[in-house]
């Protein structure tokens, strides 16, 4: 994962959670030590040798935001990730504000704790060992070359954008295309491969916290603000900002963030000083932005100024040639990882893969095959491991299922012996919702609007289905 293990402090008084959380992180590559926080935790934790914190907010006899701000106020550079026992929006709210680097909620669902983990933990080691960082970055986006003349054309651009001084690059595609790895190419092809490469999701924070994310904020600008804290666009100061859904941002930020652009400086939440910074912006979206600024969402300046150099990424239906190149590079990657003695793809599994759509595009192959070694034994992968949807063209037997009981009662009325109504409408739900996040890319904010579900009521429904882990 690292050139040196990550080092993960677990502070927690359930001893039956510390080992769960031990057991799951530890398969992940990651040194887990553990406090049941008894004493003096700040104290505790600033003796310890660690790159994260997980911390209960609800540690017995004390508050969890007060233990956070004495860690944060000992060291400013350790990443704390909050552990809460209550999904309320307004606890999360104070827990970031108070410079919490994440929240996950019990019972904690282990992928996407893995995933806080792992941004932690590169955040911590910008902030500490930019050697380190850059190591770690080269290692995660290695370059698969493509056998697709648009790709070609793609990364031959890429290059020269690297090598430019352009400060704004927009790249746009579907959902799961590698538009991440792109940015991220640029970045490390370029000279400013020795500074940070930072990136936020848009859509994932409430527009106050997006901000503050973004620009910092001055000590005491508002509740729990107990100390200044720097942003992402002052930590990324000569390297790469990089903004994930940045269809997402709130107008009242689109406004702020197009005077960074235009000025290169900008003022913390709460702040009077103007700050100079020296920063390549990417942006990456799904949406069709033309389109967003037609109806209002997003500002026709600001789309203007961050295309200086689109890029769009194709889908992966429309480079087949490119489908054997990843295959087999995730295949490789993954068992290495796993420790797997699989060579390659058997000729059913191939055409197999030939035949699908793939509409989740490289994520969504790169999470099939890591299944596929996960779950099974062997040398080839066959078919029947990949489980990829239905029928080769992807139709749903679920889907299939509900068309042919909603045709029978059509024609001949219901049976004498009733529906089962709950399973029946249950199937449709979840071929819905399995089509809308195979659409999505598993992108659950992306599939919610697919639905026109808030993202919670999806989340309930994925949770009730068991649909949250099949991607």
């Amino acid at each position: 994962m690292t050139p040196s293990q990550p080092r993960v402090l677990v502070v927690d008084d359930d001893a039956q959670f510390r080992k769960i959380l031990a057991h799951g992180l530890t398969t992940q590559g990651y040194r887990i030590d553990a406090l049941d926080g008894q004493g003096d935790v700040v104290a505790q934790v600033g003796n310890a040798v660690c790159d994260v914190v997980l911390l209960d907010l609800n540690l017995p006899g004390r508050n969890g935001i007060d233990v956070l701000k004495g860690i944060i106020g000992s060291d400013p550079d350790l990443k704390v990730i909050m552990v809460t026992g209550t999904e309320d929006v307004s606890v999360a709210v104070r827990a970031i504000r108070a410079g919490a680097f994440d929240y996950v909620t019990k019972p904690v669902k282990m992928d996407e704790l893995v995933v806080s983990v792992e941004r932690a933990v590169r955040s911590s080691r910008i902030s500490r060992e930019r050697d380190l960082y850059r190591d770690l970055t080269d290692r995660r986006y290695t370059f698969v070359e493509s056998r697709n003349p648009r790709m070609r054309q793609i990364y031959d651009l890429a290059g020269k954008v690297a090598q430019s001084e352009t400060t704004t690059v927009l790249i746009q595609g579907e959902s799961g295309t590698g538009k991440e790895h792109v940015a991220n190419l640029i970045h490390q092809l370029s000279p400013r491969r020795d500074k940070p490469f930072l990136e936020i999701n848009c859509a994932s924070l409430p527009e106050h916290l997006l901000e503050s994310e973004l620009f910092g904020h001055e000590k005491g600008a508002f509740t729990d603000a107990s100390a200044r804290k720097r942003g992402l666009l002052e930590l990324a100061d000569g390297g790469t900002l990089f903004l994930d859904e940045v269809g997402e941002m709130a107008q009242p930020i689109q406004v702020k963030l197009l005077r960074v652009l235009e000025r290169m400086s900008f003022r913390r939440v709460g702040g009077t000083e103007d700050i100079r910074v020296f920063v390549r912006v990417i942006s990456a979206t799904n949406r069709d932005l033309a389109q967003a600024v037609v109806e209002g969402d997003f500002r026709e300046d600001l789309f203007f100024r961050l295309k200086v150099v689109p890029i769009h990424l194709p889908p992966l239906r429309d480079r087949p040639e490119d489908l054997p190149v990843l295959l087999d590079h995730f295949l490789q990657e993954f068992a290495s990882s796993f420790r797997k003695g699989f060579r390659g793809l058997s000729a059913e599994a191939l055409q197999a893969t030939r035949e699908y759509s793939w509409p989740g595009n490289i994520r969504e192959l790169r999470n099939c095959m890591e299944r596929a070694v996960l779950l099974h034994e062997g040398e080839l992968i066959s078919g029947e491991m990949l489980q990829i949807p239905g029928s080769p063209r992807g139709t749903d037997p679920a889907g299939s299922e509900f068309l042919g009981a909603l045709r029978e009662i059509t024609e001949k009325g219901l049976p004498e012996h009733g529906i089962d109504f709950e399973d029946l409408v249950g199937s449709v739900e979840r071929f819905l919702i399995t089509k809308a996040s195979e659409k999505a890319g598993w992108n659950q904010s992306q599939a919610a609007r697919y639905l026109q579900l808030n993202r919670d009521k999806l989340r309930t429904r994925m949770k009730n289905y068991r649909l949250e882990g099949e991607h």
